[in-house]
């Protein structure tokens, strides 16, 4: 069996977004993408995380890694390139247990956001082609480099960053006769271990391509691209690794029942009581307004709540939608079910949308699970969507607008 290591590099000392190799992104800790990504590649031999941080190395280990050592102070500074790190890995791994793996897949973790398949792609492409050193991802450019320009200064010409053997000034010619350009992701890179050590380098010569999806490209140094990827792994639709192993399921082709929780989605899930102790909510008014199309398209619509107030069986009729309201909290799961065997309704084709923990039966039950944006943490790991509209603020609208637009 060949030895494959996936090393991921995680020192403690960020500076753009402190700590982030442990901050939580879209409910787990950022280095537990890449660990989960390791672990659950086929050809993968090992996962050890390199840092010189302890609170990172137990976190490392908690989600399956290993972290034997800390890595040196010296090997961990703002400027200290992957290449010492690599070689540092390689030599202790060599030298205390006598481990010497063939290939060395780097997965860094500000690159989270991976195809299912990537890893073992990678060692695919390597192990075919036996004169490559290495494989890295890469995505289509967004921007072509032909139409680039080198500066000089205010006050001086700018020169053209690249040429084309056989066309003209291509800075000025149609994007579609340019050679196609491609961008080095962080997603991974697959390198033979003599590339290391005879090349000392993290690439070699004989470089070899994974295409990746443009939609997984991800770099996270912001607290704004931080936001950014957090919607994109709610929203966007696409299957990828998880810390949970779970797959984030597409919204079903067939819909035949949308079924909402009440409070904190159609509601912003704070109530105001009167002296008399009577209890008012407030919600969307537009949340409705699609609920008629929705209908014409053969879709059944349902409030399904804990609360107990006859506050929820009013909106129900002035939207015009059936409601069960007053089930006990541990018991949504057990009438969900009941009501789809009455109603001769697969499970698949029905979409739950909640906030809450005792939300979570429901969402094991339908075929599409979403939450809204404000949802407790607990439901934001395991939907399959996240709105991007919080509850009582017009997540409702939101969701039915989605599902039209994909009928």
């Amino acid at each position: 069996m060949t030895e494959i290591l996936a090393l991921i590099p995680a020192r403690g000392g960020s500076k753009g977004i402190p700590r982030k190799n442990i901050r939580d992104f879209a409910g787990y800790p950022l280095i537990a993408w890449s660990i989960a990504a390791g672990l659950q590649a086929h050809s993968v031999s090992r996962v050890i995380v390199s840092t010189d941080d302890e609170e990172i190395a137990s976190v490392a280990r908690s989600y399956g890694a290993d972290a034997p050592f800390l890595r040196p102070s010296e090997l961990s500074q703002d400027r200290t390139t992957d290449l010492p790190v690599f070689e540092h890995v390689l030599k202790w791994l060599e030298d205390i247990e006598g481990y010497k793996p063939e290939m060395v897949i780097q997965l860094r973790p500000t690159s989270p956001i991976r195809p299912i398949d990537c890893i073992d792609s990678a060692v695919r492409i390597l192990v075919e082609h036996p004169e490559a050193d290495c494989v890295r991802g890469v995505v289509p450019t967004a921007q072509n480099p032909y139409k680039m320009w080198r500066f000089n200064g205010y006050d001086k010409p700018m020169n053209p960053l690249l040429n084309v053997d056989g066309i003209k000034e291509p800075y000025n010619a149609p994007r579609q006769i340019l050679p196609p350009t491609y961008w080095q992701t962080g997603h991974i890179d697959a390198i033979r271990t003599k590339t290391i050590s005879r090349k000392a380098s993290l690439t070699g010569d004989v470089i070899y391509p994974l295409v990746i999806d443009s939609r997984y490209t991800v770099d996270i140094d912001t607290l704004a691209d931080w936001e950014k990827y957090e919607r994109l792994v709610y929203q966007g639709g696409l299957e990828m690794v998880t810390p949970d192993k779970r797959i984030r399921r597409s919204m079903p082709e067939k819909i035949e029942l949308v079924i909402f929780d009440f409070d904190g989605v159609f509601t912003d899930n704070r109530v105001w009581t009167g002296q008399d102790g009577k209890e008012t909510v407030a919600s969307h008014r537009s949340d409705s307004v699609r609920f008629s199309e929705l209908r014409e398209k053969g879709i059944e619509l349902m409030i399904m709540s804990s609360e107990p107030n006859p506050v929820v069986e009013a909106r129900a009729k002035k939207v015009k939608v059936e409601a069960i309201h007053g089930i006990g909290w541990q018991d949504k799961g057990r009438v969900m079910r009941e009501v789809l065997e009455k109603k001769n309704i697969k499970a698949e084709n029905v979409v739950f949308v909640g906030n809450d923990i005792n939300d979570l039966d429901c969402f094991k039950i339908a075929g599409w699970a979403v939450a809204v944006a404000d949802a407790y943490p607990e439901v934001l790991q395991v939907a399959d969507f996240v709105l991007s509209k919080p509850g009582g603020h017009g997540a409702v609208r939101e969701l039915c607008e989605l599902i039209l637009k994909n009928l």
